[in-house]
């Protein structure tokens, strides 16, 4: 698990070549975490969808954009667990990482192997997390369309 980290420092750089021209989704009610996730995913060189705010959103554009390639996923949002989500993901084969500011003992046991992290995160350390989990070695190749 990742330790507390200032979420407002610029992650360092990092071997991330994998999230190059990757399509991620960010499930995040806090729209300041969100924002510095989407910043250093940009950085990277990954295109971010979302962030989705709420499970009704996040399903939607899982269900609406075409080849997804991962997701971090904020456990709670606005009061409601976002296992639903997760399922979600985990049916479509979308690896994703979790995020969260509770004790990391009890996200749900379906999901103890996914790697997650204590809220603040280090934002280099999720991002390693995410493209480790990334199951295609090869980036897609963005489309037109």
């Amino acid at each position: 698990m990742a330790q507390a980290a200032d979420m407002g420092a610029h992650p360092e750089p990092t071997n991330e070549a994998m999230l190059k021209n990757r399509k991620v989704l960010i499930v995040e009610d806090e729209y300041v975490v969100a924002q510095h996730l989407a910043d250093a995913l940009e950085d990277e060189g990954a295109e971010v969808v979302g962030p989705a705010r709420s499970i009704e959103d996040a399903i939607a554009l899982i269900a609406g954009t075409s080849d997804l390639d991962g997701a971090l996923l904020d456990v709670n949002l606005a009061g409601e667990m976002s296992y639903p989500v997760a399922y979600d993901l985990s049916r479509r084969a979308i690896p994703f990482v979790f995020l969260t500011a509770y004790d990391p003992s009890l996200v749900a046991a379906r999901f103890k192997d996914v790697p997650h992290f204590a809220k603040p995160v280090e934002i280099a350390q999720v991002l390693r997390a995410l493209s480790d989990t990334m199951a295609t070695p090869e980036p897609r190749a963005k489309t037109s369309g």
